[in-house]
């Protein structure tokens, strides 16, 4: 009985950290599963000391030293880039776990905790297409605005699906911000040994930002127009 005890305690809490942390998100990512295992077991191992603001900062941190990163391989060298990798899995670690940590510790904040959410979001998106746009030459720095446009209208069409459909969504289909970090750190990565992969992925990675943003523009639009059918039937 004891040795039963032992087994389960752990896989116990486990269990019910991972309740607590994913009860008020739907996540549709590939790396869903193993993430949220991951954010379960972390939750319960940072210490009481560590709040939520401040994960929320390290968070912050982490994009900065991406931002960083792309200033030194821009004026020193480009094996700083791989500086940018340390960078987004601490932007990751703090992102992924403030909110969760709330949650876990019982002290959700949900408005507040959406608004400093979604600016910290959009900050670390322009911390990283300025870098970007230093680190490029020529014509090509104009990819760096058009990157940082296309994920802002990603994250407008998640705040009009919250505002519409009543869930919040951080993920595009299959994809979310995890994904994405692995991705951009590989193609970072990549720019070390082959130069010119960047600039010809962040063209890429626009491209595909655009579709998916249309697709889902389209998406609500009829989810919408449903919903104004069904309140107001007399208008159509």
């Amino acid at each position: 009985m004891d040795n039963n005890n032992k087994k389960s305690g752990p896989s116990s809490k486990l269990t019910e950290a991972l309740n607590s942390i994913s009860h008020d998100r739907a996540r549709t990512n590939f790396l869903k599963k193993h993430e949220q295992l991951a954010l379960a077991w972390l939750v319960q191992r940072i210490p009481l000391w560590i709040s939520s603001n401040l994960m929320t900062a390290i968070g912050l941190l982490g994009s900065i030293i991406v931002f960083g990163c792309f200033i030194l391989a821009r004026y020193i060298n480009r094996y700083y880039l791989l500086l940018g990798v340390s960078g987004f899995i601490i932007s990751w670690f703090g992102d992924s776990l403030d909110g969760r940590l709330a949650y876990y510790r019982n002290k959700p904040r949900k408005l507040y905790g959406f608004v400093l959410d979604i600016t910290m979001d959009w900050i670390s998106i322009i911390l990283i297409g300025c870098g970007y746009i230093v680190y490029a030459e020529g014509v090509w720095e104009l990819m760096g605005y058009v990157f940082v446009l296309m994920y802002g209208w990603e994250m407008i069409i998640a705040l009009m699906r919250y505002k519409i459909t009543g869930e919040y969504s951080i993920d595009a289909g299959k994809f979310g911000p995890t994904e994405a970090r692995i991705i951009i750190s590989a193609i970072m990565i990549a720019e070390v040994f082959l130069p010119g992969s960047l600039v010809y992925s962040v063209v890429a990675i626009s491209i595909l930002l655009f579709v998916i943003n249309i697709v889902d523009t389209r998406k609500l639009l009829e989810i919408s127009d449903e919903i104004d059918k069904k309140k107001n039937p007399r208008h159509y």
